[in-house]
C-alpha cells in the first residue's frame, strides 16, 4: 500500500521539510507545499532548504509545490508541519482543496496550543474538517538527525485506528525510524505541548548555572507535573512516560540543538523574552504555550507550580533566581502527593 500512497507535507520549516525526505526515502509519493511561494521556488532551485534546514539535499521524487491542488489532489495523507500558531491558516487555506468526498488521514506535527483559545492542534483540525480522521506524530526529534537518517523512535496516536493508520505507520517507519501506534491522542499532543514549557525552564536552569543535580530534579518533577496536568485534562497518566512524553522532555531539555531550552537559557542571561522570540526566524513554542497554559490551568484550578513561574518570567518579567525560591519555598510534601 505504501507505493501508492501519496503525502502531502504543508509547511517547509524544519521537521516538515525532514519529515517530507523521511518520507520519500521510504518510497512515497511526496508534495512538500512551502507557506510562501518564493520559498518554494528557492527550494526548487537549490534542491535544498536553505531558509530551515540546509544542508540537507531532497531527495528525488520530492516535489515542491506552489499550487495547493497540485499538492493535495489525490493525497490520503496531509502532513501539517506549520506551528501551532499558523495552523488554523493553514487549515482555512487548505478547506476549499480537500473536500468531503474523499477521506484524508490529517497529521499534526505542532507541539502547542493555539494562544486564545487553548486549543491543541487536532482539536483544530476536527474544528475545520470534522468528516476526515486526525492524529499526530510527536516523539524526541530534531529536524537535521531524521533527514541525515540517524535513528529515531516517535508515536502516532490518532482518533482511531484504523486501517489508514495502521498503513502510515508501516509506511513511514524504516531502517531509521521506528513509529509506534497510540490510540490517546489527547495525552500525546498534551505531553508534545507541555515539553516546551519545561524545556524553556530547563534553559532557564542552564544559564543560571544551577548544575546537574538541580537540572536532574527538575526534569524529575516536570515529568510528575506533566502527569498530573495531563490526567487533570483527559489524558492517559502511561503516555506521559514514552516517547511523546518523558522521551521528549528529556531530549528537549538536554540537546543542544533544542530551540526552547537555548531561548530559556538566553532569558535567564538577562534577555527579554519578547526580545529572544522576535529575533528567530524559527518557533519557540514554549513561549506561547505557556500562556496558554496558564490561562486554561488557572480556569480549571489545576496546580502546576512549574509551569506557573515559567509563565511568570516570560510574562511578568520575574527574575528567574527568584522564581527559583519560590519553587524551594514551597511546603514540603510526600514525592507521591
Amino acid at each position: 500500500m505504501s507505493d501508492q500512497m501519496k503525502v502531502a507535507i504543508c509547511g517547509a520549516g524544519a521537521w516538515g521539510t525532514a519529515m517530507a525526505i523521511q518520507c520519500a526515502q521510504q518510497g512515497l509519493v511526496v508534495s512538500l507545499l512551502p507557506r510562501r511561494e518564493e520559498q518554494a521556488e528557492a527550494m526548487r532551485r537549490t534542491g535544498e532548504n536553505q531558509d530551515y534546514l540546509p544542508g540537507y539535499p531532497l531527495p528525488k521524487g520530492l516535489s515542491v509545490e506552489t499550487s495547493d491542488e497540485a499538492a493535495l489532489s489525490d493525497a490520503s495523507i496531509v502532513l501539517l508541519g506549520s506551528p501551532s500558531y499558523a495552523l488554523r491558516l493553514w487549515l482555512e487555506r487548505i478547506k476549499k482543496t480537500i473536500t468531503a468526498d474523499r477521506r484524508v488521514f490529517f497529521i499534526s506535527l505542532a507541539k502547542g496550543l493555539e494562544l486564545n483559545s487553548g486549543k491543541t492542534p487536532c482539536d483544530l483540525i476536527g474544528e475545520v474538517f470534522p468528516e476526515h480522521l486526525m492524529g499526530c506524530l510527536s516523539g524526541p526529534t530534531f529536524a537535521g538527525e531524521v533527514a541525515e537518517g540517524k535513528p529515531v523512535a516517535m508515536t502516532l496516536a490518532a482518533s482511531a485506528i484504523e486501517p489508514i493508520v495502521e498503513a502510515t505507520q508501516m509506511a513511514i517507519s524504516g531502517p531509521n525510524m521506528r513509529i509506534y501506534l497510540s490510540e490517546d491522542l489527547r495525552g500525546v499532543e498534551l505531553g508534545g505541548c507541555l515539553k516546551n514549557v519545561y524545556a524553556v525552564a530547563a534553559g532557564c536552569s542552564q544559564g543560571l548555572s544551577l548544575g546537574d543535580n538541580a537540572q536532574a530534579a527538575l526534569l524529575t518533577r516536570a515529568l510528575a507535573e506533566m502527569v498530573r496536568v495531563g490526567l487533570a485534562l483527559g489524558a492517559r497518566s502511561e503516555t506521559f512516560y514514552g516517547l511523546s512524553g518523558f522521551g521528549d522532555l528529556s531530549a528537549t531539555c538536554h540537546g543542544e540543538w533544542s530551540r526552547n531550552r537555548t531561548f530559556g537559557e538566553a532569558v535567564a542571561k538577562g534577555r527579554s523574552a519578547k526580545q529572544v522570540v522576535e529575533s528567530q526566524k524559527t518557533a519557540v513554542e514554549g513561549y506561547r504555550t505557556a500562556k496558554s497554559f496558564h490561562k486554561m490551568l488557572s480556569a480549571k484550578g489545576i496546580d502546576a507550580p512549574i509551569l506557573e513561574q515559567v509563565y511568570r518570567i516570560l510574562y511578568d518579567d520575574k527574575r528567574p533566581m527568584d522564581a527559583l525560591s519560590d519553587l524551594m519555598s514551597r511546603d514540603l510534601k510526600h514525592e507521591n502527593d
